[in-house]
């Protein structure tokens, strides 16, 4: 009886720097900034860093703008 994937059925998606750096709409150079302030995990394998898809898109929703947040920015 199967209740769904385990998290030995799952299959990290890996990706390089310049992968989330373009997917994120950003430089590498701000992609590492975000991985050196803690904000986003990366990994080193050997002589590259590689970043996980899905924490990728974590890391996308804790950027999102609330409503009303902006107010400082708007001028009248």
């Amino acid at each position: 009886m199967e209740d769904g994937p385990t998290n030995s059925n799952l299959k990290v998606q890996w990706m390089s720097s310049n992968e989330a750096a373009e997917r994120l709409g950003v430089t590498t150079a701000t992609l590492y900034r975000f991985i050196d302030e803690g904000r986003l995990p990366a990994y080193r394998m050997g002589r590259v860093i590689r970043l996980k898809e899905s924490e990728l898109e974590d890391f996308e929703r804790t950027c999102r703008i609330q409503p009303g947040s902006l107010s400082h920015l708007i001028q009248e």
